[in-house]
């Protein structure tokens, strides 16, 4: 978490939650959503803007964590933004070197598992927490797969949260 961040933090430590303002698709990208956006439906049919300025996404990402509920949010001076997920808190990046990074640019230490829903996506467990391997990364995953880096067991996208313990949609 940034200085700027625990100092906001410790001068103003009782500023109200926000929900539904921040949104994370499944390639990683982030969205914000205003008032119009959120009324005209839930996250991800309803996105919002998608964020584009890089330095603010790189703040996003050196103060994106989750609670001890599981629902990930963005501390934002002394706000918590809580974040809807389209999937999972983490999209993973894999390496041409053989690295795999989170979007937020976190690389895990272990692999705990690797898993494939019934719709095919590929996610990776680590102590990060679980993340879906980017649509665009998965020639590369085959080939770690097919190289017997990667065993994916079945999986059950519906039951994904309470498995690994985060929450799509906090409210």
């Amino acid at each position: 978490m940034d200085d700027i961040v625990k100092a906001a933090l410790a001068k103003w430590p009782h500023v109200p939650h926000c929900f539904g303002w921040l949104g994370l698709d499944a390639r990683g990208d982030w969205y914000m959503r205003d008032d119009r956006v959120q009324a005209a439906g839930p996250f991800p049919q309803s996105k919002g803007s998608r964020l584009q300025h890089d330095k603010l996404i790189a703040f996003i990402h050196r103060n994106y964590q989750p609670d001890e509920a599981g629902r990930w949010y963005f501390q934002n001076g002394p706000q918590r933004v809580y974040v809807d997920l389209e999937d999972t808190p983490l999209v993973w990046r894999l390496q041409p070197d053989g690295r795999v990074l989170a979007h937020t640019g976190q690389a895990p230490q272990q692999e705990a598992a690797c898993l494939v829903d019934e719709a095919g996506h590929l996610y990776l467990a680590t102590e990060l927490g679980l993340g879906r391997v980017h649509s665009a990364d998965m020639a590369l995953a085959a080939d770690w797969i097919e190289a017997g880096r990667w065993s994916p067991e079945p999986a059950d996208h519906a039951g994904l949260p309470a498995r690994w313990g985060f929450e799509r949609h906090p409210r």
